[in-house]
């Protein structure tokens, strides 16, 4: 197995420790006071820098695989597994701990499955269909929306600045946007019966 393939394994079990730090009470770790009565707990300090670090590894791996020619089809497999995984399964997490809206995490996951089966689609068909612009920009404002809540706000809730919630809406309208524009641009692929 290579480089690139075990970065993608490493966030795939980071998966878990981020729920772990999310969803578990730790009360004997602390919390601090972010300012407007919100209280944020180191575990959730844990969960986002896990988080975030999880996030990089996609861009690293997917370089390393490109630049050393290391480009596998386990790879292509795991890589976009793991985003899925990651991303659902915070999405999941924060509705469950009431910081984001049911209907959101259903559009942005729902958009995930409806792509990566336009993918399997278009792999019958031998037609590879790369990440666009558009699709690279959706994950990079779903990474800090998501980040942000965890975070409940910080360090913007202070400041009265809803950022976290702007990030939300930006990242729902590039989830739907680019998934709009990965059919559009790819429906010669889409079997009409």
């Amino acid at each position: 197995m290579n480089l690139a393939n075990r970065i993608t394994l490493v966030r795939i079990f980071l998966v878990p420790v981020v729920m772990i730090f999310l969803l578990v009470r730790f009360d004997y770790l602390g919390s601090i006071n972010v300012g407007g009565g919100v209280h944020i707990t180191y575990s959730e300090f844990i969960a986002a820098l896990i988080f975030i670090i999880a996030a990089v590894t996609d861009g690293l791996d997917g370089y390393i695989a490109r630049s050393r020619k290391m480009v596998t089809n386990l790879g292509k497999f795991l890589d976009p597994l793991a985003d899925k995984l990651l991303i659902s399964a915070v999405l999941i997490s924060l509705v469950e701990m009431q910081r984001l809206d049911a209907w959101v995490a259903v559009v942005i996951i729902s958009r995930e499955f409806a792509v990566t089966g336009l993918r399997l689609v278009a792999a019958a068909e031998g037609v590879v269909i790369a990440a666009s612009k558009m699709g690279k920009w959706k994950t990079v404002f779903q990474i800090v929306a998501v980040a942000s809540l965890i975070l409940q706000n910080f360090p913007f809730e202070s400041l009265g600045i809803p950022f976290a919630s702007i990030m939300v809406w930006i990242a729902v309208i590039m989830t739907i946007v680019s998934g709009v524009e990965y059919f559009i641009k790819n429906k010669k692929v889409i079997p009409i019966a």
